[in-house]
């Protein structure tokens, strides 16, 4: 439990760093980035699967780019769910999912499963 919660914070926090390096994504409190990655991790563990089998045959003609895409559409939805949480368009999406993605894969290494 505690690692969720850590794994939790951290993205938060990544957020936080996410909207502070790319232009065009705006957190405008810690208590909106934890709402934002609480946000996230419902939509990527319960949408994700779901857009994923869908778009399989997309996802297998680009040799799987196609995820990249749908993290971004996953990340922006997320902004208009979150007030607070503002995503200006689908480049900032696609390089704030690519970050945030990086950082949850180097807390999953570093931490485990949770």
């Amino acid at each position: 439990m505690m690692k969720l919660l850590f794994k939790w914070l951290i993205n938060a926090l990544a957020l936080l760093g996410i909207a502070y390096l790319i232009r065009g994504i705006s957190v405008s409190s810690f208590y909106v980035a934890l709402v934002a990655a609480l946000v996230l991790g419902l939509i990527n563990a319960l949408v994700k699967p779901i857009l994923i089998l869908l778009t399989l045959p997309v996802n297998i003609l680009t040799l799987g780019l196609f995820t990249f895409v749908i993290n971004a559409l996953l990340f922006w939805f997320a902004s208009t769910v979150v007030k607070g949480f503002g995503v200006a368009d689908f480049a900032a999406a696609f390089w704030g999912a690519l970050c945030l993605s990086i950082v949850s894969w180097l807390t999953h290494i570093l931490f485990g499963r949770a």
